[in-house]
């Protein structure tokens, strides 16, 4: 048992951040594969699924429906499976215990954080080489590419932990994550261009995360198809601040 005394400053904080990392890898190394393969099926899957939907594929609808592969794959980690494991474990009881091991609780926020980023980039990639390969597309990926899947994955688990936190209620967390995939799926201009929708139903996408998630890695990915790529950026940004505000006002609230 470490003393009262010695639990602060930085030394201590890193310490801690190396065994919540070992504690919470320990507990998801035997499912870390399928929750790859999961969200690879996701992205690459509901890619495939568009595809069906059209009599004849152009070029354009296909380089559309392979560079909204990534951003398909990253929106069910971040906002459903995180949000799902986190109510699992208040459910089971274990979310109590974790947050009472003598660590401070930002190094075990920081912990999930860390560790649900680096699952989500292995499954993006390959939702990606999957559509590519099925439409036989040819990508132009630029220096824009990893700044905007790095900042999309952050605000899709900064924001999916937040409102896991913030929601005490697991039933409650699971309708809102479940809202959120029917919306992003029917309603979200991420594999079809947003002239398809009415001009009110796209205006709020335009606060919401998911089309601008599109936009930013689809900016990444070719060349001249997306023109508002700053606002995209600002707006992901905005929606990451609002998840870390959410994780740091439950962290400090919660007792």
């Amino acid at each position: 048992m470490i003393p009262s005394e010695l639990r602060s400053g930085a030394g201590y904080w890193i310490a801690s951040l190396r065994a919540m990392l070992r504690f919470d890898y320990g507990r998801m190394r035997e499912w870390a594969a399928m929750l790859v393969l999961i969200q690879t099926m996701m992205g690459a899957g509901m890619a495939l699924l568009y595809g069906f939907f059209y009599p004849h594929i152009t070029p354009f609808r296909a380089l559309y429906i392979t560079t909204g592969a990534p951003t398909l794959a990253l929106i069910p980690l971040g906002f459903v499976m995180l949000p799902g494991s986190v109510g699992q474990q208040k459910i089971e009881g274990t979310f109590d215990y974790i947050w009472a091991l003598p660590a401070p609780r930002s190094a075990q926020a920081t912990s999930t954080f860390l560790l649900y980023a680096l699952l989500a980039l292995p499954g993006t990639v390959l939702a990606l080489l999957v559509a590519a390969w099925r439409y036989g597309v040819h990508l132009s990926p630029s220096p824009l590419l990893l700044p905007a899947v790095l900042l999309c994955a952050l605000m899709a688990i900064a924001v999916g932990y937040g409102m896991a936190l913030a929601i005490s209620d697991p039933l409650v967390t699971n309708l809102v994550t479940n809202a959120l995939m029917f919306v992003v799926l029917l309603f979200s201009p991420i594999v079809y261009p947003p002239s398809q929708l009415p001009g009110w139903l796209f205006a709020i996408h335009r606060v919401l995360p998911f089309y601008n998630m599109a936009v930013a890695i689809r900016a990444g990915l070719t060349t001249g198809v997306e023109t508002q790529v700053m606002t995209s950026f600002l707006v992901l940004a905005a929606w990451t601040v609002a998840g870390c505000s959410a994780i740091a006002w439950t962290v400090t609230r919660r007792r």
